[in-house]
This record gives structure tokens, C-alpha cells and sequence, in this order.
């Protein structure tokens, strides 16, 4: 895609999207219409969109039929094209990022150093207005954001202004995975220097995570996964063990306490699996041992025993990483735009818009 339209804020474009008529279906790329952004909301051009699988989730596992039909997507970068009537931070040009968590900066979450949440938070789906339609029926849109599209609206207050020079391409990444794992690591688990560390997935987010660790001085990092083929990848990010439950005939929570005088310091689900996530908490040493759950599911209830908690181990959440997401991704962009953090080396696929169905293939294969 290149240049910007010059409709204007008051006008009706016209775009390509891939549109999810129904559930665990493949996607449709259509024509559809991208209304102009109301008060305190910016329209925006898409340039790059990644895949996340949390994308998949919702096309593929999700229990609310009533949401479709949608576009998905929610881990983009693009240009402002217009603005609605009270916007003042964003104008036609800027580069951005749309994010699926809001930071208003005003509401009691926002202005509270212990979350990262606001008021305009969701839970994974969106609100009932949207901006998008097609063949005459509303388009719900994903996360608020919906960048499976050429042109989308978001409110500003999930919108991050990045500096100009940032490559799109790449820093789309930034919007969630990688954020979010590098987060988790280092706000909401608080690794240490000379910690011990387990990182449960090896995609996006968990390499992520690994990376979070070693930033943060994880003297060891252990990538465990049942695809040994990532454990390359994941030696790049910082990783210096690689254990595949498949290879052990008792739990992976007693492996990595043998491997380790008795638990890891720190260990972060990035899968989104509840067994997976006990085990997590399981192999974390009793005392001081903190787990983190930053893989996204709502099917299944948690269960662990009283005593895993009672001993000292602390079981908690993060969502976006811990960021204040509009200050987070600016910060993320920076850290890239300054060496500090790997992103390119995220990238497997580039494909077009008319490409996402293989997208989704390749991730369902595990080879994102």
C-alpha cells in the first residue's frame, strides 16, 4: 500500500478487508466501507499487520457466534489519513500504532502506577460501534482496531504516535506479541539479575519473554516447548537450556526442579493452556518463586492446590506486558530504533492482504 487517501474526514472509503463471516471459516477478502472518524477518533491506513494468535483464538475457539461477522486483527502500524473533532494529538501523516488496550491517562487505573489497565479496557472483544461495514451489515470490530483492513478507526485513546522514521513493517510487531512478552518479563515478573528463568511457547510472545529475561540478567534461560526445532531461534533471544516435555517420562514441573535445586525463580506461561499454566507455577522454586500467565485463553478454569501458594509461590497475570500502552509502545519503539531490542528476527513471513489465509495456516502449523 502506499500513499494516503485524501478523502477527508467527512468521506466514506471504500477498501479492501478480510472479513470472518462466521466461525473457524476461512476469511473473505471483500469491499467494504470505512466510515469517517467521529469525536475523539482517528482513521487510519494500514501498512503492516502481523498475526497474532490470539487472532486465531476468536476465528477458531471462540464461543460467540454473535460477533460476527468481523475483521480480525490487532498487531498493525500505519498512518493517520484523518481525525475526528476533538483530536489533538494525532494529524494527517503521523506514523502509529494502534493498540488493543487503551490508556486515557485521566480514569483511576490509568493515573495508578499499579496497573496498567484503564476504564475503556476490554476483554478481548469489542464494543458494539463500529466504523466498518459490508454488503449493508456492521462489521464487528476486533479489539477495537480491526487491521486486517487497508483502513481502519480507532478511538485515540488506543492510538501511540511513533516517531517518523520507524520502520512499519517491522514495528507492527510492537502493538502486542513482542510487547507483551518482553513486558511480562521484566514489569510483571520483576526478573532479577542472576535469576533463574522458564519460558513455556516459543512463539512470538515467549521468545519474547526470553528475551525480557536476559535483558533484565537472567543468568539462565530455559525455553521449554515440544518443537525442538525453536530451540535455535530461541538460543538468538538469550535462551541456554532447551527442555521438550516429550523427552521425559515425569512432569515438566519435576524436571526443571531437578534441573534446578528445586524450582526456577521465574516462569512464564506463553501458551495460553491452563495445564500448562499450572505446571508453570509448579515448577517454580517454594518461597519466592513468581509465575506469570501472559498466554490469552477463557475456556477453562485455573486449578491448583492451596499448598502451591501457601509455600510462597506467587501466581499472577499480565496483560500488554505490564505497559501503559501508549507510553510502552513508544518506549518499545525507541528501544528498537536503538539496538536495544530484537525485532526483525521475529519476522518468518511477508505476505499480502490477499495472503491471509495461508497466514493462518502457517501459524496453525507452528511456523509463524
Amino acid at each position: 500500500m502506499t500513499g494516503i487517501s485524501t478523502a477527508g474526514p467527512s468521506t466514506v472509503i471504500r477498501c479492501k478487508a478480510a472479513v470472518a463471516w462466521e466461525p473457524n471459516k476461512p476469511l473473505m477478502i471483500e469491499e467494504i466501507e470505512v466510515a469517517p472518524p467521529q469525536a475523539n477518533e482517528v482513521r487510519i491506513k494500514i501498512v503492516a499487520s502481523s498475526l497474532c494468535r490470539s487472532d486465531l483464538y476468536f476465528l477458531l475457539e471462540g464461543k460467540n457466534g454473535s460477533n460476527f461477522p468481523m475483521v480480525l486483527g490487532h498487531e498493525a502500524a500505519g498512518i493517520v489519513e484523518s481525525v475526528g473533532p476533538g483530536v489533538t494529538e494525532f494529524k494527517q501523516g503521523d506514523k502509529v500504532i494502534p493498540i488493543f488496550l487503551p490508556q486515557c491517562r485521566e480514569c483511576r487505573f490509568c493515573k495508578s502506577p499499579k496497573t496498567n489497565l484503564c476504564k475503556f479496557k476490554i476483554d478481548g472483544m469489542p464494543e458494539p460501534v463500529s466504523r466498518l461495514t459490508c454488503k449493508g451489515k456492521k462489521l464487528t470490530q476486533f479489539m477495537r482496531t480491526s487491521t486486517f483492513s487497508e483502513y481502519t478507526v480507532v478511538k485515540q485513546n488506543a492510538v501511540a504516535k511513533i516517531e517518523p522514521a520507524a520502520p512499519l513493517d517491522k514495528v507492527c510487531l510492537l502493538g502486542c506479541g513482542i510487547s507483551t512478552g518482553y513486558g511480562a518479563a521484566v514489569n510483571t515478573a520483576k526478573v532479577e539479575p542472576g535469576s533463574t528463568c522458564a519460558v513455556f511457547g516459543l512463539g512470538a510472545v515467549g521468545l519474547a519473554a526470553v528475551m525480557g529475561c536476559k535483558a533484565a540478567g537472567a543468568k539462565r534461560i530455559i525455553a521449554v516447548d515440544t518443537n525442538p526445532d525453536k530451540f535455535d531461534k530461541a538460543k538468538e533471544f538469550g535462551a541456554t537450556n532447551f527442555v521438550n516435555p516429550k523427552d521425559h517420562d515425569k512432569p515438566i514441573s519435576q524436571v526443571l526442579s531437578d534441573m534446578t535445586n528445586g524450582g526456577v525463580d521465574y516462569s512464564l506461561e506463553c501458551i495460553g493452556n491452563v495445564g500448562v499454566m499450572r505446571s508453570a507455577l509448579e515448577s517454580c522454586v517454594k518461597g519466592w518463586g513468581v509465575s506469570v500467565i501472559v498466554g490469552f485463553t477463557n475456556e477453562h478454569d485455573l486449578s491448583a492446590r492451596p499448598i502451591q501458594l501457601i509455600s510462597g509461590r506467587t501466581w499472577t497475570g499480565s496483560a500488554f506486558g505490564g505497559f501503559k500502552s501508549k507510553d510502552g509502545v513508544q518506549q518499545m519503539v525507541k528501544a528498537y530504533m536503538d539496538k536495544k531490542i530484537k525485532v526483525d528476527e521475529f519476522i518468518t513471513h511477508n505476505l499480502t492482504l490477499n495472503e491471509v489465509n495461508d497466514a493462518i495456516e502457517l501459524l496453525k502449523q507452528g511456523k509463524r
